[in-house]
């Protein structure tokens, strides 16, 4: 296989993390493949890809659980050097509400992939967890090494089982995998083709952020301003998705170079800074240039950590890879994206 054209399956591909990621694996050389059933996301990105690319990605409308379809898709397609895992739902507030949706989704695409890892020899995955498997840190920033504790949420759970399981199959040594355990992706693609699009009301600060703005949402609500902050809101590492889709692409690139059987990293991939919820509306606020905007403090929400930022010296120094874009970049690219999507729908 020519090594600049390798097939990487990118389940949940169209989603807000994945479809920037398809973006910087074709920019990287790379052939994805995305496969996606659109419970969580919209089949205009496909069309938008290709505003962005000028060409076609190539996208199967499938569950990435049904097995008897994703190995049809497989031999169709022959090799595939590797998976990009990011297929899951992901909203911890949502999750506490309905954990048993988490657990059969989530837990139940990473049984399917090991799975077809297996019967299709594919050997390599980058998979797709979070900070929350951390729960609430003992200190900070949080480096690999800190102890996977409580879940605050069942999502939580569902990323620390998940990672149970890969961590199992490579005591095997049958696959090689990096796992990724990002803090908070906000922003969008600079072209404002392709950003974080939630069915129905956002579950994610800066979507709800830029709704309220854009007065499709009425007003934005802040859970709690009695944490043990500075500013009494909770603290987070908000990192902006075109930098996290580029560190995916150098997990595929450690991969390449590491062909042992069992080969894996752990690697947190944040900024190494924590912003509160209040400090991204003020700057939002800033950035749009407009003194009103309509938000309220509500009460804490369950399954909210206080806060969490990372320590990033090992993507540093594993995968060369560092965080470029600033606060204020992600947020003026998530609001050109909302004030884009009038023009593209």
């Amino acid at each position: 296989m020519n090594a600049s054209r390798k097939k990487i399956l990118v389940t949940g591909g169209a989603g807000f993390i994945g479809s920037h990621t398809v973006v910087e694996l074709i920019h990287a050389g790379y052939e994805p493949v995305i496969i996606d059933n659109f419970s969580n996301s919209d089949e205009k990105v496909l069309k938008r890809l290709e505003m962005i690319l000028n060409r076609r990605v190539k996208c199967y409308r499938i569950d990435c659980r049904d097995l008897a379809l994703l190995k049809g898709i497989l031999e169709k397609e022959g090799e595939v050097f590797g998976i990009i895992h990011f297929a899951a739902f992901k909203a911890v507030g949502e999750s506490v509400q309905f954990p048993e949706k988490y657990y059969e989704n989530n837990v139940g695409s990473m049984e399917a992939m090991l799975e077809i890892m297996e019967a299709a020899n594919i050997s390599n995955m980058v998979f797709s967890s979070s900070c929350t498997v951390y729960g609430e840190p003992d200190s900070l920033p949080v480096t690999e090494e800190a102890p996977i504790k409580e879940p605050t949420s069942p999502y939580g759970h569902t990323k620390q089982l998940c990672e149970e399981m890969l961590l199992k199959e490579l005591e095997a040594k049958k696959i090689n995998a990096v796992i990724l355990r990002y803090f908070n992706p906000i922003g969008a693609h600079p072209t404002g083709y392709i950003g974080e699009l939630p069915l129905g009301p956002p579950n994610n600060l800066v979507p709800y952020v830029t709704q309220t703005a854009a007065r499709i949402r009425e007003q934005l609500t802040i859970f709690g301003d009695d944490y043990n902050t500075p500013d009494g809101t909770c603290i987070r590492d908000f990192i902006h998705v075109v930098d996290l889709a580029k560190a995916h692409v150098r997990a595929i690139n450690w991969l390449e170079n590491h062909q042992t059987g069992g080969a894996h990293e752990i690697i947190n991939i944040g900024t190494g800074k924590g912003v509160s919820v209040m400090e991204i509306v003020k700057t939002f606020i800033k950035i749009r240039k407009k003194k009103r905007f309509n938000y309220t403090i509500g009460p804490r929400r369950e399954g909210d950590v206080e806060q969490i930022y990372a320590n990033a010296d090992k993507a540093k120094q594993v995968l060369d890879w560092e965080a470029k874009l600033t606060t204020e970049d992600a947020l003026r690219d998530a609001w050109n994206w909302q004030k884009m999507l009038k023009k593209l729908s």
